[in-house]
């Protein structure tokens, strides 16, 4: 896919289907609303038709109800997803006017925040909770961290590696990040998708 820019951020990612498949069931989201961006990373469960359709179902709710809190959202998806497979899924929202990330995974859809300019090449990891959205829900607890410019965040569903090189992210620009990411360390038993998100600072 193209690069995508916002005053807020700007994202690349890219996807593939498990050989085999007509459809991925690994969904993106990005959508601006004002003062913010919302990121998500969705996970069909299984392959095929159905849990591309689940993703495509919990993708249209995050798209128009974006400016929500994330964890109305993922109740949102929940009861959406009910009559379906269900889906994992990681979602993130930039705050542009008090530089602030808010988000929330439910599942095995793996989130890294990759701190600029600091010694030690910092990275904060997002905390997963057991469930699958549509079937079985944990209680939900979102966690709000302060971004700076040139932060960057990596979505990752499971047909990644969890040992994807970080370097890649931090020194490229996010659509030939995800595209290095996915070359170098997408698994061929599974979906894939990355998604590379980079703080472009305050929304002006």
């Amino acid at each position: 896919m193209e690069t995508l820019t916002s005053s807020i951020v700007e994202c690349g990612a890219v996807s593939r289907a498990l050989p085999g498949q007509p459809r991925s069931g690994d969904l993106h989201v990005v959508k601006q609303f004002p003062h913010g961006v919302l990121i998500a990373a969705l996970d069909g469960i299984g392959h095929g038709e159905e849990a591309a359709s689940a993703a495509a179902a919990a993708g249209a709710i995050l798209a128009t109800h974006a400016a929500e809190p994330v964890i109305k959202l993922i109740e949102q998806c929940h009861d959406r997803l009910r009559a379906t497979r269900g889906v994992a899924m990681s979602v993130a929202s930039f705050n542009g006017s008090e530089g602030l990330l808010t988000w929330l995974g439910v599942g095995n859809v793996q989130g890294v925040l990759l701190r600029r300019g600091l010694a030690g090449a910092v990275e904060e990891s997002l905390l997963l909770r057991a469930g699958v959205v549509g079937v079985q829900l944990p209680s939900l607890q979102a966690a709000v961290l302060r971004v700076f410019r040139g932060d960057t965040l990596i979505l990752a569903t499971d047909g990644i590696q969890s040992d994807f090189a970080r370097e890649l992210a931090r020194n490229h620009p996010p659509q030939k990040a995800a595209e290095s990411i996915l070359a170098h360390h997408g698994k061929t038993t599974d979906d894939a998708l990355i998604l590379v998100a980079r703080y472009l600072g305050a929304d002006s």
